[in-house]
């Protein structure tokens, strides 16, 4: 099984008003049996998994990570209708069918991306299937943080736009955080950290993102560090 550190997992799950922020553009693409590629230790599932939900698989390759997942499930932290399994989507059965299939800030880790989104569409039902995708935007950001976390890549709107496999349409593509990119511009062009502070991921969460969560309708969501993209099975 695959081992990924996740470094940077304690420290974002600090970020409620990022998470907030996500979950009001996301929630209302999510529902029915939803499938999350790479759940790690489910902060993302703590957010997103509510009562609109059939059922909610998780998904991880990681041991240690699943099994601190497991874990909040048994506790109750997360919802106990969440069930997991270890593996990636080379470990499915290939009749099993979801009607979302998720992947928040996991793509950029995959090597392959290309191949994992046709794979996963291959899982989705037909005409209600959605691929709904949240990355970290624009390859000139790339820093030592995203070298140490291991992302291969970062997005924009025309890569991960070729990524989506024939016979599925892309109803939402949008840049999010349009605040935090320049906070993200700062490291790139003068600290080069390998990974942020809990002071400076609390001065993003609480004043950037609040920011970010006005400007971004302002400029139609055309500037942002991360990038949402929602791909539905035509």
């Amino acid at each position: 099984m695959t081992h990924y550190p996740g470094l940077e997992l304690d420290l974002f799950a600090q970020a409620l008003n990022w998470k907030k922020y996500l979950t009001q553009h996301m929630a209302p693409e999510i529902q029915g049996s939803v499938l999350e590629v790479g759940a790690g230790t489910g902060n993302t599932t703590l957010h997103l998994c509510n009562q609109s939900i059939s059922s909610w698989t998780c998904l991880e390759p990681d041991p240690n990570l699943l099994a601190h997942l497991t874990a909040r499930i048994h506790q109750g932290i997360i919802p106990p209708s969440c069930k997991t399994l270890c593996g990636t989507l080379t470990d499915l059965p290939p009749e099993i069918r979801f009607d979302r299939i998720l992947y928040v800030d996991v793509l950029e880790h995959i090597q392959d991306d290309q191949a994992e989104l046709q794979r996963a569409c291959s899982h989705l039902t037909n005409h209600q299937g959605r691929l709904i995708i949240l990355s970290p935007a624009h390859e000139y950001l790339y820093t030592p943080f995203d070298a140490a976390i291991g992302h291969v890549r970062r997005y924009d709107r025309h890569t991960l736009r070729a990524l989506i496999p024939p016979g599925m349409v892309v109803e939402k593509l949008r840049y999010l955080d349009s605040v935090g990119l320049l906070a993200s511009l700062a490291n790139r062009l003068f600290f080069r950290q390998s990974m942020p502070t809990i002071d400076q991921i609390h001065v993003w969460d609480r004043l950037m993102v609040p920011l970010s969560r006005w400007f971004d309708p302002l400029l139609r969501y055309r500037l942002g560090k991360s990038i949402l993209l929602v791909a539905r099975v035509t």
